[in-house]
């Protein structure tokens, strides 16, 4: 995860993504530096709009915290149409008593 905050600093702060520029923010950082993984890593983004990526993904924690609330007002439901019909039952229980 560091290395996409290294090269989103890099990104920024208007510099361009190398394998040296996120290796050294991570050395800075204090962090280890893998050389393959900061390789990958700019391959990766090579033909990655960087800007364009980040206002899609500003969207998605919004979408993906609805699907939550949806699933659990879809829960809710039918307890509350099971709790509706137990206390049907329940009154016709009663009304067989008192016949």
């Amino acid at each position: 995860m560091e290395y996409i905050y290294a090269a989103l600093l890099l990104h920024n702060a208007g510099k361009d993504i190398t394998e040296e520029s996120v290796s050294a923010v991570l050395s800075a950082a204090g962090t280890e530096v893998n050389e393959s993984r900061a390789r990958a890593l700019v391959a990766a983004l090579e033909d990655v709009d960087i800007e364009e990526a980040m206002a899609t993904a500003a969207f998605a924690p919004a979408a993906a915290a609805a699907a939550p609330v949806a699933a659990a007002a879809a829960e809710e439901a039918p307890a509350e149409e099971e709790k509706a019909e137990e206390e049907e039952s329940g009154m016709a229980g009663l009304g067989a008593l008192f016949g």
